[in-house]
């Protein structure tokens, strides 16, 4: 009886440090490797759906206090710190509620100048490349589909993308002032250009990003559903699939 208590006791402490080394691994990858993330609004579209899921890797942009486990106050600015580049889909916290991811794309860099004048990006003075392209059409939730102007937009770095803008006077958002980065900060705006709180937009909580809220480049979409299976619906799983998205590059 003894020895089969010892056993026992033996297979439980070995099951408890499977889990216990498993949790490790976990944290430590979601700490320094991948962040999974998933998209909660349309401000990004199309390069971004409402429910795409996706990684974001932490050591892109080196570490800072927002890439540790409930942002723990025990260090300042970053370590091991990579710069973002223009063009790049960044995760970020929000400056004036730090305990809030936002997702956008950088479109300005420490010390440029950056404009919208009628609805077209200006860096540095220069604008920015448009190319009207087919629309871009979603289901509206309401029995018909919805059809947005979409135009390709190209960065002074040569980084190519898609960008929506149904409005292209739309006040506030399509002709504001210029904006001077500041060092050690980012500008950041979503891809859709109407309907996106971003560095653009006063009273946004957007404005210029500080380096230390960087936590990580998008790089990846694992897999997408499109919102009409919940989470214990199994058997619509596969109609809800987005299977053109899996395992998707983020541009």
């Amino acid at each position: 009886r003894d020895r089969t208590l010892s056993e026992r006791l033996g297979w439980v402490t070995e099951v408890l440090r499977i889990i216990v080394y498993a949790l490790l691994i976990a944290v430590f990858i979601r700490t320094f490797l991948f962040q999974p993330y998933n998209i909660p609004s349309s401000s990004m579209e199309e390069t971004l759906l409402v429910g795409d899921y996706l990684f974001v890797t932490k050591f892109s942009y080196g570490y800072s206090k927002y890439s540790l486990p409930w942002s723990l106050n025990s260090m300042s600015g970053r370590v091991w710190s990579g710069s973002p580049e223009r063009g790049d889909v960044a995760v970020f916290r929000l400056p004036v509620r730090p305990n809030e991811d936002y997702i956008k794309r950088v479109v300005g860099l420490p010390g440029d100048r950056i404009q919208m004048i009628d609805g077209v990006l200006h860096i540095n003075g220069e604008p920015c490349k448009l190319e009207r392209v087919a629309d871009f059409v979603r289901n509206s939730g309401y029995g018909y589909q919805e059809r947005i102007p979409r135009y390709r937009e190209t960065l002074p770095n040569g980084v190519s993308h898609f960008i929506l803008d149904r409005d292209p006077d739309y006040p506030g958002w399509d002709n504001t002032q210029e904006f001077i980065v500041p060092a050690g900060h980012y500008f950041m705006m979503g891809d859709n250009r109407d309907q996106s709180n971003d560095s653009r937009i006063a009273n946004s909580g957007v404005g210029f990003v500080p380096a230390e809220n960087l936590v990580g480049r998008a790089d990846l979409i694992l897999f997408s559903t499109d919102g009409s299976a919940q989470t214990w619906e199994f058997w619509k799983w596969p109609a809800a699939m987005r299977y053109g998205r899996l395992v998707h590059s983020v541009d």
